[in-house]
């Protein structure tokens, strides 16, 4: 009776759509076709997602051997780019990843049956059972097909919106440099104007580079191939990094020399990626309609509002820190900076994920988007848990690369356990925003952010930094990560919206 009770308490479990978070945990480590096809997007994807934070890292390296005023000043004009950038950069890169892999899978599957149904006419009985039985064979006709240059119109409508996007975010940021760097807590009379004007007017002319350059990956993120970008980044980045000490130290540009290397490294990577893609793709669409331009804005639209909302509360947060003195903020734009680059390492699983499920989700098997929301879920609690380890020892014992400063180095010492401890929770968030862009779930992605998490989080960070200053921000930017999981794991745990198919799988 009780062995009875054990396995009919097991199938209820199992039934709950919640389980999907925990089946098949045995597999997580197997290497299997799933594990295989998620190694071989995420790992170039990772790679290329560390470059840009590494080279920043470089970057602050370089920087912070200016002196502690100069680090903050750049620590400052860069969150504010990054944030700005962030704006248009999300909502454009999860939407044509989304968009191509949903047309690119869609075509891909038009192809293989009208090849099952030509090659069926003109054979027998026998031979169609052997051709339906052998789907490698036709699919090596269909990759041949695929090598040629085709249209593909969302691609098209990426690469529009994101040269529109990029020239007017670069208008937007010299404009406005002084207001901004005044609402992010530096006055006319303080030391860090000069160094930071120059710097966030100069990076933003690298704003076109930057958003076409997104653009573009997230369309070969679509197709599946993340190599591809990760050659660019890598061979921009190397660019960067070797100019960096050059224009800084030799040519005594200071933060100008920092700038001038960043948007030029910004600048290569697109005309690389460009080249690239029109060997691919036929970028010219054949008439205006065919340009996917209004399923873009709105679905983007929506997007815009999760990432103004996410955007508001790290610049809050930067903002108060700045408030506290050039001390803390070098102290905090150091964390800050690791902070990103450990937890962007999970954006790799995020893209493995988009793109597999949305193809899954095109073709309506929801037997395989189950499978790969469960692993790729696991993976990522298991990679934050190995990020924390490393991230803990390492900032705790190369803190020193960053800056010689005693004082902010003290500072860090505070912010380095809470960068640590919040990696497996930083991988888990960015996993399930993978996860709902694969399930084009850009509502619920929105909504949840721009209302409870925008609320909660504002009067959490305004009250704890009031409080306990530099320690309680970071308090506060843990809860906000936690809460964004907790969005995540009640979407699927209440099988609602695409995962409604959880009731019946």
């Amino acid at each position: 009776m009780i062995a009875d009770a054990v396995v009919y308490l097991q199938r209820q479990l199992k039934r709950m759509p919640l389980w999907v978070l925990l089946q098949d945990t045995r597999s997580v480590f197997i290497k299997d076709e799933l594990n295989s096809e998620i190694a071989k997007i995420a790992i170039p994807a990772t790679l290329a997602l560390m470059a840009d934070p590494i080279a920043s890292l470089i970057d602050t390296a370089f920087i912070g051997h200016l002196g502690p005023v100069e680090l903050a000043a750049v620590g400052v004009a860069i969150a504010i780019f990054n944030q700005a950038s962030k704006i248009a950069i999300f909502p454009l890169v999860s939407v044509t990843t989304s968009f191509v892999a949903e047309e690119d899978g869609a075509t891909s599957s038009s192809s293989i049956l009208a090849d099952i149904e030509l090659q069926q006419n003109s054979t027998s009985d026998n031979e169609k059972i052997l051709l339906l039985s052998k789907p490698r064979m036709i699919n090596l006709s269909t990759m041949t097909f695929f090598c040629q240059r085709r249209h593909v119109s969302s691609a098209s409508s990426a690469l529009l919106i994101g040269g529109m996007l990029g020239l007017i975010q670069a208008f937007l940021l010299i404009i406005s440099a002084k207001p901004l760097l005044s609402y992010m807590g530096i006055k006319a009379n303080s030391l860090m104007l000069s160094p930071a004007y120059k710097y966030l007017t100069l990076r933003s002319l690298g704003a076109p580079a930057v958003l076409l350059s997104l653009a573009m990956q997230g369309v070969f993120r679509g197709f599946k191939d993340t190599k591809t970008p990760l050659y660019a980044i890598v061979m921009g980045n190397v660019v960067n990094i070797i100019l960096d000490p050059i224009l800084i130290f030799v040519f005594k540009m200071r933060v100008t020399g920092a700038a001038i290397s960043h948007v030029f490294s910004q600048y290569l990577i697109s005309v690389v990626l460009l080249w690239k893609l029109i060997q691919q793709v036929d970028l010219l669409p054949p008439n205006i309609k065919d340009l996917q331009l209004g399923r873009f804005l709105t679905n983007g639209f929506l997007l815009l509002m999760r990432v103004i909302a996410a955007t508001f509360c790290v610049t809050l947060a930067a903002s108060l820190v700045a408030r506290l003195g050039s001390t803390q903020m070098a102290a905090f734009q150091i964390c800050l900076q690791v902070w990103l680059a450990a937890s962007l390492l999970a954006d790799g699983l995020a893209v493995a994920g988009q793109a597999i499920l949305a193809g899954s989700f095109a073709r309506k098997d929801y037997k395989s988007a189950k499978e790969m929301t469960s692993r790729v879920l696991q993976l990522g609690l298991i990679l934050g848990l190995v990020l924390s380890f490393i991230v803990g020892v390492g900032l705790s014992f190369a803190s020193g690369v960053f800056t010689k400063d005693i004082k902010v180095l003290q500072i860090m010492t505070l912010g380095i356990p809470f960068v640590a401890a919040t990696q497996p929770i930083n991988s888990l968030a960015f996993v399930f925003d993978g996860i709902n862009y694969g399930a084009s779930d850009f509502r619920y992605s929105a909504f949840s952010m721009a209302s409870f998490f925008l609320s909660g989080f504002v009067v959490c960070l305004l009250l704890l930094s009031s409080h306990y200053g530099f320690v309680g921000i970071w308090v506060a930017l843990s809860i906000f990560m936690s809460l964004r999981v907790m969005a995540g794991v009640w979407r699927i745990g209440t099988a609602s919206g695409p995962w409604s198919f959880l009731n019946i799988c």
